[in-house]
Order: C-alpha cells, then sequence, then structure tokens
C-alpha cells in the first residue's frame, strides 16, 4: 500500500520538533481529513538554515512532512517555490490516490513558509 519510502519517514521522521525563537511559523490544515501540519524555520542569508515540523494525521501526512522538511533544509529560498506537491509525493516513490492530499498539505505550508519568509 504505501512504499518503502513513506514508511520509513513516517517510522523515522526527519526533523521533528519546534525551534524556539523561529523566524517563521506557519500551520495548515486540511479540512476535509483534518490532518495538520506546522513548520518552523529559521532563515540565514537567503536559506532556510533549520527547518522542523509537527504533524497530526495520517501515515502519509507525517511522512510528507519529513520529507518536506529533508527536501528544503540548507535550500535558498528562491529555489523553493518550484516544489509543488507532485515533487513532494515522487521523493516518496508515490502515494496512494486516497493520500495525495497529505503532498498538497505540505506543499501548502511551503508556500505560506514562503510568503513568510519573503519579509524577512
Amino acid at each position: 500500500m504505501y512504499s518503502e519510502k513513506v514508511l520509513d519517514h513516517f517510522h523515522h521522521p526527519r526533523n521533528v520538533g519546534e525551534i524556539a525563537g523561529a523566524d517563521a511559523v506557519v500551520e495548515v490544515t486540511n479540512p476535509a481529513c483534518g490532518d495538520l501540519l506546522k513548520l518552523w524555520a529559521v532563515v540565514c542569508e537567503g536559506r532556510i538554515a533549520q527547518v522542523k515540523f509537527k504533524v497530526a494525521g495520517c501515515v502519509p501526512a507525517v511522512a510528507c512532512g519529513s520529507c518536506l522538511t529533508e527536501m528544503i533544509q540548507g535550500k535558498a529560498i528562491a529555489d523553493l517555490a518550484a516544489i509543488p506537491a507532485a515533487e513532494i509525493e515522487s521523493a516518496l516513490d508515490g502515494l496512494p490516490q486516497a493520500s495525495k492530499h497529505a503532498a498538497v498539505l505540505a506543499a501548502d505550508a511551503l508556500q505560506r513558509l514562503l510568503d513568510q519568509t519573503r519579509v524577512l
């Protein structure tokens, strides 16, 4: 049902937690399923220097949050606008049709994070 990458990110999520004094904190929710994803980021010289997340949601939501943090850690903010939900899903070797909303949730969180970091 789930790829090995999804299960790995679910069982061993990366970058879980909060960042005290983060430059940007965003929270997104999927009203249809109730999943909630929160991201904290520290920005230094136009890059995501540190990022952490917390999820209240399904297995794919945890996996997508974890995968997203790995994808954006250390990257220039200017390079992150091009990460759509499909790229997050692809990095996890796909999601079942009923779980694609998790990648959309992660992509929405990234967009909100980018909106906040552009004003820093």
